[in-house]
């Protein structure tokens, strides 16, 4: 098994490596927008971030902060995270602009992770661009994990060819 180096943080920064497994949530008070087809999708500043070790971190929206009326609920995709627990999804669909599977729920998240009941977490790869505090993110590559680079963030990250035995 490959062992990555670490890259040490600069002041300011945090290093993927300091998160801890299992993962832990914390609430963001950053400002997330996401944009698709020149459409704000969600703007919220009322928002949960999930840390796990070597990923950066997922950003997961209330509702009530998101223009729903966009999403599509999947009914025929969950995936299963063993500490969040079952996910569900959702398309994306602006002005006949359709994105599969876009963003991810878990509708009855473990006990750790009860305060992001039916919270949503969008993959940036997917969405035209997604901001944390008006910097443009960078989507994890992969598009498994969903995370969202910023400069603030140093890695290396999963998800890159090589990863996956990390």
């Amino acid at each position: 098994m490959i062992h990555p180096q670490r890259i040490e943080p600069q002041p300011g920064q945090e290093s993927v490596w300091d998160y801890p497994r299992p993962p832990r949530l914390e609430r963001s008070p950053k400002q997330i927008k996401v944009v698709f087809n020149q459409v704000t999708i969600a703007d919220s500043s009322n928002t949960y971030r999930v840390l796990e070790t070597s990923h950066p971190p997922v950003y997961y929206i209330p509702q009530e902060d998101i223009q729903m009326e966009y999403l599509e609920a999947v009914d025929f995709k969950r995936t299963f995270c063993e500490w969040k627990g079952l996910a569900g999804y959702y398309n994306l669909n602006v002005n006949q602009q359709k994105v599969i599977n876009a963003a991810w729920y878990y509708p009855q998240p473990t006990t750790a992770f009860v305060p992001i009941k039916d919270y949503i977490a969008f993959y940036p790869s997917k969405m035209d661009a997604c901001y944390v505090d008006g910097e443009l993110v960078k989507a994890q590559a992969g598009d498994l994990y969903g995370g969202w680079i910023t400069q603030d963030l140093v890695g290396p990250f999963k998800g890159e060819a090589g990863t996956r035995g990390w």
